[in-house]
């Protein structure tokens, strides 16, 4: 059994492979490859899903390590500065597109409690899909990434209790008041426990858990899928207790390390989420339900945005804004799926209608893919049609704060003296290190740090090193310093990078690899380097010339400063 589970899992993942290398060849997005995949593994191709059971349970751990990511990005602070725009903006695309959906279905379906469910499908957004591609764009700190993110939120709020109604109503007992009160008592409950577990057990604990990497990774999955798993049970989604889970971590100098290390990861099981979506996607019933299907799709994709984009209005964002946040909305969700098979498992859904949604997810997701992806370009070509949907005062994007000009790496041994000269100099910089007490005391300090590897391609993304103007690094490892010279006169060759080297060969080889200057102890000290700072700042040209002197200097000296054998 263990062996066709085994199997079957590779057989699948193979075929994924397959199909994503065609569309990457293409340059199209690779979440289509994985959708068509589950669809010519599940039943309605090549029936090869037999073990799906297992599958969903490895789509759900992808589910619950994307949105313990996104959590781990979303300092609690985003809930005052976002939190009024979710509400209003998650309510109130609900309830639109349930009552025009409504309007529209009613004419097409045989009942209106099919119509009604039909309407609620329509309402209800993916919110897997889309932080999937709010990731991989790197926007999900931008304003409209967040506001995305929180009526995405609210909307799994709402689509749990649609769920909840609709199990009550097709088993004949009913959801009574006193039902929706219990689960807000325990959502109560929850928010408590997590809010005092963010304030007062999770700062005390993470000194202790971060001086073991293992320790730190196995902590922090068992945490993040330790809350979903809790929220589960308490009748919630998966989705918000994984999402809380992170946010309970994202005040901490952590969570960026915490982030990059679980990202491969949630790659791999996130695929297999979209696998096991395709594979739900039955293709029977298609021909008779295609033309309302497409009218359908029609107004989540357009209806849907609209009706987004006049609420954040009215709430006094940007057009461009409202247009990027409203794309979150142009498909329907995993919810709508479920929600309707649940409708048939009851005798109230047909299986036409089942055939119905499927279409709309099916095209819904595939062109909202395109236009999130594409929403720069999308946007400069209707952007003179937008202005219905902006008011005269309007709330601009502040500036992201989480990207540094000017960054140190590793603090002892030199970075000290860096940062009183970054101080002097009146520059805004952040220290990178990895030891749990030098991060005790950097924040002691009220200084900028991030805790995470230097080696760390992931966290080298996130504090900005491909836009900053200066890269120092007092690390002592030369392979550190070497991957570290290497990766960023790499992807930003106008930084300003200094290093460290012990010896003269290791700096020759650094100064090959794009270093500006490598101090060593015997040429100049940091002292030194400090005082050329001071009189000539981070001029490009300057420390040119420096390294051409030194690299002479390196040359005539080079029997006497070679390492011994």
């Amino acid at each position: 059994m263990e062996q066709s589970i085994f199997s079957e899992i590779s057989v699948i993942v193979a075929i994924g492979a397959g199909i994503a290398a065609v569309m990457y060849a293409l340059r199209q997005p690779l979440i289509i490859s994985y959708i068509i995949t589950g669809i010519l593994v599940g039943p309605s191709v090549f029936n090869i899903v037999k073990s799906q059971d297992t599958i969903e349970t490895f789509a759900n751990i992808g589910i619950v390590l994307l949105l313990f990511i996104v959590g781990l990005g979303l300092n609690p602070r985003f809930i005052k500065e976002i939190g009024k725009a979710a509400v209003l903006t998650g309510l109130g695309q609900v309830l639109i597109t349930m009552g025009v959906g409504y309007l529209i279905a009613r004419n097409f379906v045989d009942s209106n409690v099919e119509a009604i469910y039909v309407s609620t499908a329509l309402a209800f957004s993916s919110t897997i899909i889309v932080l999937k591609l709010l990731n991989d764009k790197k926007e999900q700190s931008r304003l409209y990434g967040k506001i995305a993110i929180g009526f995405l939120l609210v909307q799994d709020i709402l689509a749990t209790i649609a769920l909840l109604i609709s199990a009550a109503s097709g088993d004949g007992s009913g959801l009574a008041k006193g039902d929706l009160m219990f689960l807000g008592f325990k959502g109560l409950v929850l928010t408590v426990f997590l809010i005092s577990a963010s304030i007062r057990v999770l700062p005390a604990l993470m000194p202790f858990v971060s001086k073991s990497q293992e320790f730190l990774f196995l902590f922090s999955v068992a945490w993040g899928l330790g809350i979903a798993a809790l929220t589960a049970e308490l009748g919630f989604s998966l989705e918000v207790g994984a999402l809380f889970a992170g946010v309970t971590l994202a005040s901490l100098p952590y969570a960026q390390e915490v982030a990059s290390r679980l990202r491969p990861l949630r790659d791999f099981f996130i695929v297999l989420f979209f696998i096991s979506l395709g594979a739900h996607l039955g293709i029977d019933n298609f021909g008779s339900v295609l033309p309302v299907a497409l009218l359908l799709s029609a107004f989540v994709l357009i209806g849907n945005p609209i009706i987004v984009m006049f609420i954040m209005g009215m709430l006094g964002y940007t057009k461009k804004t409202s247009f990027k946040a409203g794309l979150a909305v142009a498909q329907i969700s995993e919810f709508s799926l479920i929600l309707v098979i649940l409708g048939n498992r009851y005798g109230q859904v047909s299986n036409e209608t089942i055939a119905l949604v499927t279409i709309i997810a099916l095209v819904t997701i595939a062109i909202s893919t395109y236009m999130i992806i594409y929403s720069e370009k999308l946007y400069k070509v209707i952007e003179k049609y937008l202005k219905l949907f902006e008011r005269k005062k309007i709330r601009y994007e502040q500036s992201p704060h989480s990207k540094f000009k000017v960054i140190l790496f590793g603090y002892k041994k030199g970075g000290i003296e860096f940062i009183r000269l970054f101080k002097n100099l009146h520059h805004r910089f952040v220290i990178v290190d990895y030891d749990p007490d030098v991060i005790d005391q950097l924040e002691h300090q009220n200084q900028h740090y991030v805790f995470g590897d230097a080696t760390d391609v992931e966290l080298l993304n996130e504090i900005g090193v491909g836009e900053s103007n200066v890269v120092a690094s007092v690390i002592t490892d030369f392979y550190t310093n070497k991957f570290l010279v290497e990766h960023i006169h790499g992807i930003n060759p106008k930084a300003v990078i200094i290093s460290r080297a012990e010896n003269a060969k290791e700096a020759r080889e650094l100064y090959s690899l794009g270093a500006s200057y490598v101090m060593l102890p015997h040429y100049l000290s940091a002292e030194r380097i400090m005082a050329f700072i001071k009189k000539n700042g981070f001029k490009k040209s300057q420390f040119n010339k420096l390294r051409q002197k030194h690299l002479e200097y390196l040359e005539n000296n080079k029997q006497e400063l070679e390492p011994s054998r």
